[in-house]
């Protein structure tokens, strides 16, 4: 199944430290899930300043458990940066998609 997450960051004063301090794990985990074909694309969220205030990934996991197994490690969730998460089912449409 595929899914959209959106996080969503927090917007307090320390928001921007959070994600910076664990962009690097977070990415190194993308990465390993975009090698392993579960992570199909990811953009970050800008605000109209420009500032980073959340993430979309598009996911790709046998079912919403393993998604949720997946949410457990991931960085932006564990350090907290992203305080609200929207998950939805999606489909890759056929001109994107391998």
């Amino acid at each position: 199944m595929q899914f959209m997450v959106t996080g969503h960051d927090g917007n307090d004063h320390d928001a921007l430290t959070r994600r910076l301090s664990a962009r690097e794990a977070h990415i190194s985990l993308g990465d390993e899930m975009r090698d392993r074909g579960e992570l199909l694309f990811a953009v970050a969220i800008l605000d109209e300043d420009e500032k980073l205030v959340g993430s979309v990934c598009i996911v790709e996991f046998p079912s919403r458990e393993k998604l949720d197994d997946w949410l457990k490690v991931e960085p932006y969730v564990t350090k907290k940066v992203w305080r609200h998460v929207d998950i939805q089912a999606c489909k890759v449409g056929p001109s994107f998609a391998e």
